[in-house]
């Protein structure tokens, strides 16, 4: 299949009864924005796709104008090209993911104008609970369910910065990784 393989993270569909947008039509909004081999990946807004020669942050300003407009909600996407999101994946920090019945592992992803040191600036941490780590293009963050309501990731949402990331869980990271690799044969 021609063009680079992407995968849009969307911010702020489906969430706690706001911005309800049903995977078909959201499919259907991505076809008709011009991008190819569309498909989505459970409800919480990634979407997979094709498209020609273009930037990450021409991709990104065609995905959040197109949904402003078809959805009526102020859009904000954050566009993963494939190669990228195997980097995050591999350069995980050792053992990231590695204990899923202790921890709670996350994948906070970044806009291209915020960069992984801006990011954790002001991100606090409950000692003994969380842990960061700052990736070349997301940070990486754990917290140890026994003492889930002491974590203090909820507190990044209060941030000015939160405006331009996204989390996903380490389980939906990786298979959205595996998807685009299936979709790469």
């Amino acid at each position: 299949m021609p063009g680079t393989q992407y995968l849009a993270l969307l911010r702020g569909i489906n969430v706690g009864g706001s911005n309800i947008i049903k995977m078909d039509a959201l499919k259907k909004a991505f076809e008709e924005m011009g991008f190819d081999s569309v498909s989505t990946y459970i409800q919480s807004g990634n979407v997979l796709f094709r498209t020609g020669n273009r930037t990450s942050e021409a991709v990104q300003k065609r995905i959040e104008k197109g949904l402003s407009e078809t959805f009526r909600y102020d859009a904000r996407a954050i566009v993963v090209p494939h190669r990228m999101l195997r980097t995050v994946v591999e350069k995980a920090p050792p053992r990231f993911g590695d204990d899923p019945g202790r921890f709670r592992y996350d994948v906070i992803f970044l806009r291209n104008s915020l960069k992984p040191k801006q990011a954790v600036k002001g991100v606090t941490i409950k000692e003994g609970v969380d842990t960061v780590w700052v990736g070349k293009h997301t940070v990486y963050f754990s917290r140890l369910i026994a003492k889930a309501s002491q974590s203090r990731l909820s507190r990044i949402m209060s941030l000015p910065v939160y405006q331009d990331m996204t989390i996903r869980n380490w389980n939906t990271t990786t298979k959205l990784l595996e998807l685009m690799d299936q979709r790469k044969k």
